[in-house]
């Protein structure tokens, strides 16, 4: 997300989504196969339940600074 106006795109889709959003099974299905399509990026049946599966594991509340900052070095 190198790209700044895919990374504004992508952050606008997210914006005022709360911690029951993201422990949504299908809103959360449904925005890793948009943010796919905005990256060009192909993604298949078994990568996306496993994507589903990690963001709902991570129980993250994007209120939560201390949850950010470890999304943040998780993936620096």
């Amino acid at each position: 997300m190198k790209n700044p106006a895919t990374k504004e795109k992508i952050k606008g889709l997210l914006e005022g989504v709360t911690k029951y959003d993201l422990q949504d099974r299908t809103k959360v299905r449904r925005w890793v196969k948009t943010f796919a399509k905005i990256l060009n990026e192909p993604v298949t049946e078994t990568q996306e339940d496993q994507l589903v599966n990690f963001i709902i594991a991570q129980k993250i509340d994007p209120n939560n600074m201390l949850h950010l900052i470890k999304l943040y070095t998780m993936f620096r």
